[in-house]
């Protein structure tokens, strides 16, 4: 039984007409049909037994009646799944064609889905520097990559193409396909031509007709600079390859190494900066050290303990050649111990009121 409200998981309110159930049952069906690319087979079978409850007058009545007790209560029957799967179940009729009208190509058979390679990832760890200022990372692979002696068509040089023994020429197959639906046909590119009806007489020797082999290639990878931990840069095409297809896609995640004494906030850095108490109250220079090498400032006298400095432009790059900036948090230093003559001098400025 579906988990919670049959009318809840359909999003309609109890009074909706049996159009609207439908219509909202339809636009959840093409969303997830185990054959779809946003499928998901546990939701569908959720969808399709509120569907077939709401759907029926005489279920929907019962179910209003009984609501989420008809378990034991003797009142509501109960869902049979294997009577829905096969559109047997009792006084509830649908039909194929209507409730999958609104999934196009891929169920009608007017069009064909693309091939395409696998999706491959990897992971790739970059200092705090790399991250913010990018840089271009070079990586070997080891992947299908499109056969560079018949260049994809898995054919050797000069051969003739014959029609397809598979499809007869005709560049599709049909299937007859099992889901929780029951069965239904589908049409499909042809396996074997890749949908082009034909195939070479003689196969590639390298690839053994398979248009890709597996084989190391380098690939350049750019980094954008601002880059942060746990980013994915995705390279189009750069996958695993496949004939009479387009390859797949290369997916980067970033990880980030943390920096000892700077931190990231924003487009700007963060660095602490310990001060000696008597520099707070008359004032010193202090070197700084920021990405882009040291940076002498000035810490004015009577400064505070938690004040921030700022370097302008020594932060993460960003739009318009600009960049953030370098926060300096002021660290105020006590010593532990004072010798008898900086304790008789401190004393002097607590009279002093200081």
């Amino acid at each position: 039984m579906a988990s919670g409200d049959y009318y809840k998981v359909l999003g309609v309110q109890k009074g909706a007409s049996k159009d609207e159930v439908k219509k909202a049952f339809r636009k959840l069906a093409g969303q997830y049909h185990p054959d779809k690319k946003t499928g998901d087979e546990a939701k569908f079978k959720e969808i399709s037994e509120a569907y077939a409850v709401l759907g029926d007058d005489k279920r929907r009545a019962e179910y209003d009646a009984y609501g989420q007790s008809f378990a034991g209560s003797g009142g509501f029957q109960g869902f049979n799944w294997g009577d829905f799967q096969s559109g047997n179940g009792a006084g509830f009729e649908f039909d194929i064609n209507d409730i999958f009208g609104g999934f196009g190509d891929v169920f009608t058979g007017r069009g064909q889905r693309e091939r395409r390679g696998n999706d491959i990832s990897i992971d790739i760890t970059l200092s705090f520097k790399e991250s913010v200022f990018g840089l271009e990372r070079k990586v070997l692979l080891r992947k299908n990559n499109v056969c560079s002696v018949c260049s994809g068509t898995g054919a050797e040089s000069n051969t003739e193409f014959i029609s397809c023994s598979v499809c007869d020429g005709n560049g599709r197959v049909r299937e007859v396909r099992q889901s929780i639906m029951g069965s239904f046909q589908t049409v499909k590119a042809c396996d074997a031509c890749g949908g082009k009806g034909k195939v070479p007489k003689e196969q590639c020797k390298d690839c053994k007709g398979q248009g890709a082999k597996r084989s190391e290639s380098e690939i350049t990878i750019s980094i954008p600079a601002g880059i942060q931990d746990g980013e994915v840069i995705r390279l189009t095409a750069q996958g695993e390859a496949i004939k009479d297809g387009r390859p797949g896609d290369l997916y980067v995640k970033i990880h980030v190494d943390h920096d000892k004494n700077i931190t990231r906030e924003g487009v700007n850095l963060v660095t602490t900066l310990p001060v000696k108490l008597t520099d707070a109250l008359l004032g010193a220079e202090y070197t700084v050290n920021t990405l882009d090498g040291e940076v002498t400032i000035n810490v004015p006298a009577g400064i505070k303990h938690g004040e921030v400095l700022r370097i302008k432009d020594k932060g993460v790059p960003k739009a318009m050649s600009q960049r953030g900036d370098f926060m300096v948090k002021v660290q105020l230093i006590t010593p532990n111990r004072l010798s008898r003559k900086a304790k008789k001098l401190v004393e002097e400025l607590r009279s002093e009121g200081i």
